[in-house]
């Protein structure tokens, strides 16, 4: 089937990069940085959308559902970078946030030819994870026309899950689809068509938006300060110290003590202290309290 390119805005050509290869150096790097500009208050238009699903996500969370994010290429790559970020930034499971991109692994560091047109491929890889009415799919595609893409919204649908998309041409298949389109319209790239540009900093934003709101939404953050954050490795073991010294006002001392007698968990270290009680007693808190901290600590 022809692809009529000509319909997306993102294939177009831009006006004020035409002459971009006859530019000095720092006069192309302007033109890049003023397109960029226009991506933010692209993303700014979508906040309505994208607080609905964030709480639809956080509620999925509380129910021990899953964010899935699917593409292909960039878009695909991307959700699979907000993912992989979610477990040591906010101590949740590997699996409570799952990036898919057509052609699988291989696909994360080259292309896998013919992946992205295959609508049977993307309903196999949600059944692979055993997709079902609890979770949460996030569909990307900056065209909003990619084959795998809708084929895994289309399944994802049948069973009953809420299903969002991300792209940037308006009026497309992606948006259609979805209970949810999140459009970023940020207008002709720079390079034609190079769409790893403009549209993917904006879904990078809007993927930035939804794995954290819903994060803050179940409790995973207190004040500004990543409270459930995993010490994996020494600058993150300094971390923890500085966030239980943050949020509590405390000593260094004080941090060091309530995080050891807390098995290294920040939130259990800081209702310890906030509370003035032993580590089981907030550990129970936590736990009665969905989490969260401020009315574990009361």
């Amino acid at each position: 089937m022809a692809i009529d390119l000509s319909s997306m805005i993102t294939e177009t050509r831009n006006p004020a990069s035409a002459e971009i290869d006859q530019l000095s150096t720092l006069a192309m790097l302007r033109v890049i940085n003023q397109e960029d500009q226009r991506v933010a208050l692209a993303v700014g238009q979508l906040l309505p959308e994208i607080a609905r699903a964030v709480d639809i996500i956080a509620a999925a969370f509380n129910k021990g559902g899953r964010l899935v994010y699917i593409g292909a290429g960039t878009s695909g790559r991307l959700g699979i970078l907000d993912a992989s970020e979610c477990p040591p930034t906010y101590g949740v499971p590997a699996g409570q946030v799952v990036g898919l991109i057509a052609g699988g692994h291989k696909a994360i560091l080259q292309a896998v030819e013919n992946a992205e047109d295959s609508v049977e491929f993307g309903v196999n890889d949600l059944k692979n994870i055993d997709f079902n009415a609890n979770d949460v799919l996030v569909g990307i595609a900056a065209s909003g026309r990619t084959p795998y893409v809708l084929g895994a919204m289309a399944y994802a649908k049948s069973q009953g899950a809420s299903v969002f998309s991300i792209s940037c041409n308006p009026n497309s298949p992606l948006a259609q689809a979805a209970d949810i389109a999140m459009v970023a319209v940020v207008g002709p790239e720079v390079v034609t068509g190079s769409s790893r540009m403009k549209a993917g900093t904006a879904q990078k934003l809007i993927l930035n938006m939804l794995s954290t709101g819903a994060m803050i939404r179940t409790g995973k953050v207190y004040g500004n300060l990543m409270v459930d954050v995993e010490a994996t490795n020494a600058k993150l073991v300094e971390r923890q110290k500085r966030i239980v010294m943050e949020a509590t006002e405390c000593d260094r001392t004080t941090a060091e003590q309530a995080l050891a007698a807390a098995n290294n968990h920040c939130k259990t270290a800081i209702v310890m202290i906030l509370a003035n009680i032993s580590a089981s007693e907030a550990r129970e808190r936590l736990h009665n309290n969905g989490g969260f901290i401020s009315p574990a600590a009361r």
